[in-house]
Order: C-alpha cells, then structure tokens, then sequence
C-alpha cells in the first residue's frame, strides 16, 4: 500500500520540486520495484484534489469525473494515478487507486488545517484562514479512510480507482469555528489573510461506487470525529510542540507572511 507522498499544497506553491521527485518519480521506483519482486497487489493512495474544482451547485466528483488538477501538488498526484494505471495495463500489475476527501484526526502534522488550528489557538494565536474562509471541503476521519483503503487492497478491481469520502462538506471557516467552541476560545482568534494561488473553492467527493463495490461508508461524523480531534490535541502537546520548531517556524513565516499574516 504506496501511503507515501508531499502531500501539502502550501509547500508546492512555494517549491514543486520535492513533490514531482517523491509523488511522480518516487511512485514510479516502487512501481518497477514491485514488477522486478513479484509484488501481487498495489494500492495507490491519492485524493480528491486530481478532480481540480467544483462549482456551489456542481455534482460530487465521481470516479469517471475527468483529472484536472489545479495547483503542484494535485498535478502530481494525477501523474502517479496515470501511472498507476498505465503499469496496470501494460505490464498486468494488479494495482488499484483510491481518492480520498480531507482526511482529519490525530497524530496529523500540524501544518494542515485542522491540527494548525487547533494548536495554535491552544497558544491563543492568529488562526490564519484564506480568503473569506468559505472554501469547502468533505471530511473524513481517517480510521474510515483505512477501512477503505484495506477493503480496496482486498477486494478492489486492477485498474480501478475508487473515491472514498466523509458525506462532511464543511466551509473552513465553519471548521475553524467549531475548534474555537470546543476549546472555549474566542472567534477574535480569526484572521483573514490573502488566498493562497490556485485554492480551489470547492471538493466534494461520490464515493457511491466503494459503497457499491467495496462495502465502504463512513462510520464517523464529523462532530464527534472534531471533537476527539480537538481532545487528542489538547491532551498530547508532548506530542505535537517538537513538531512546531525552528524549521516549522520558518515555513511558517515565509509562507503567512507573503500572505500578510503579521508576526505575533
């Protein structure tokens, strides 16, 4: 199972390279690795981003919606699929791809939305959200994105992908407010800075045809998967403050900033 990616959109805004060397050319090693020692299935994890933007009233991406990925990031990721599928046809390797919503709980890094959120506003600083904050996104708690991904290693069809979701679309701005309730903090926390280039305004994700074929549906909503995301946070700062050092910072400053998110 290929988990392994750059997986941070903000990152390959600032810099592509180590997303085209570890999501393209990476996934192509393992891919001729896997032929050379006889590996007899491979499942690829990828996520909804290839299907680039929908509209408020567009209908969910499906698995037959084309790839048109927006920004670095999603780019290569639509690359390693089609190569996925290409080792698939032509050299008969049982692989399959699943595409999955946002994925949220505990032991995220802390430069993605929910762990960045949550962190900083047990520190009482700026929460930084793009924009207007109404971006959408569908939810899924990761212990049901792993049932997923092992019912597609399973029972998935070679040369098939299969999109895995939350039934959760919340705007970040909700999201954010939600962490500040659970926390007992102030909405004044919130602070808007400039959108980030290429932000795509809305995911939203049909995941009718796992359900079909799979037996897959999410277990968790996204309420109570928050609220334990939230608790887990706050009871493990052992876990999460190393994680949040220098080089952190310094990602940090240089990507905020440019943004407009003054230093606090």
């Amino acid at each position: 199972v290929h988990f392994a990616a750059e997986s941070h959109v903000d990152r390959s805004v600032l810099d592509a390279t180590a997303f085209v060397q570890t999501n393209v050319v990476g996934t192509q090693v393992l891919l001729d690795q896997s032929r050379r020692v006889g590996v007899t299935r491979f499942v690829h994890v990828s996520t909804d981003e290839v299907y680039g933007d929908l509209g408020p009233e567009d209908p969910a991406f499906s698995e037959a919606t084309p790839l048109d990925p927006r920004n670095p990031y999603s780019a290569t990721k639509a690359g390693s699929d089609l190569l996925v599928q290409a080792f698939a046809r032509t050299h008969g390797l049982r692989a399959t791809v699943t595409r999955a919503s946002n994925n949220y709980g505990p032991r995220q890094f802390p430069e993605k939305l929910i762990p960045l959120m949550i962190t900083n506003a047990i520190d009482d600083l700026p929460l930084p959200i793009y924009g207007d904050g109404l971006n959408v996104r569908d939810w899924l708690w990761v212990e049901d994105h792993c049932e997923g991904v092992f019912a597609a290693l399973t029972q998935g069809e070679s040369g098939e992908a299969y999109n895995f979701g939350g039934d959760s679309e919340r705007t970040n701005l909700d999201v954010v407010k939600g962490i500040l309730s659970a926390l007992g903090k102030p909405e004044s926390l919130i602070t808007y800075v400039k959108d980030r280039p290429g932000h795509d305004r809305r995911y939203a994700i049909d995941f009718s045809k796992a359900k079909r074929e799979l037996g897959f549906a999410p277990k968790m909503t996204f309420e109570q998967g928050l609220e334990r995301t939230v608790a887990w946070y706050r009871d493990h700062e052992d876990w999460w403050r190393p994680l949040k050092g220098k080089s952190f910072q310094d990602y940090y400053a240089e990507h905020y900033g440019r943004l407009g998110l003054e230093k606090s």
